[in-house]
């Protein structure tokens, strides 16, 4: 295990009670294993804030399965940014409804305006862009 240091946190007792509550929920065994994982999540949004940095995301998109040449303009999307785009995942969901799961990666502004071009496309019913890290620059 890497170096450890060891620090103090106050905290009023009701916002710590509302903590421990949330740390067994998650079922982390510890509280220090909760605030590291705090840590590490500020420290991907802010990974995120430069615009420049390498980052992946992926992108989750509903959609209407007839809706006139959607899956095609979605896919020629794709190829559009096919250099950012790592993989994608199509499910039917009924006889209607598809989900996409697509894997982004590259500049941070550039992933979420690929994302943003993808969720404002006509037809699409709901889409959402989760951002993660490379683990490059998060311990």
């Amino acid at each position: 295990m890497p170096d450890l240091e060891r620090f103090g946190v106050s905290m009023e007792n009701e916002l710590l009670s509302r903590f421990d509550t949330l740390v067994e929920k998650r079922g982390y065994q510890s509280r220090s294993e909760a605030i590291r994982d705090l840590v590490r999540q500020e420290l991907v949004k802010e990974e995120w804030s430069d615009p420049e940095a390498d980052v992946v995301g992926t992108l989750t998109i509903v959609f209407e399965h007839h809706e006139h040449e959607l899956s095609n303009v979605l896919a020629e999307l794709q190829h559009q940014y096919h250099s950012f785009v790592l993989c994608s995942t199509h499910i039917h969901l009924d006889p209607h409804n598809c989900l996409e799961v697509i894997i982004l990666r590259g500049p941070s502004a550039k992933v979420k305006h690929i994302a943003d071009t993808l969720v404002s496309t006509r037809g699409v019913k709901h889409g959402g862009l989760v951002c993660t890290t490379t683990g490059k620059s998060v311990s």
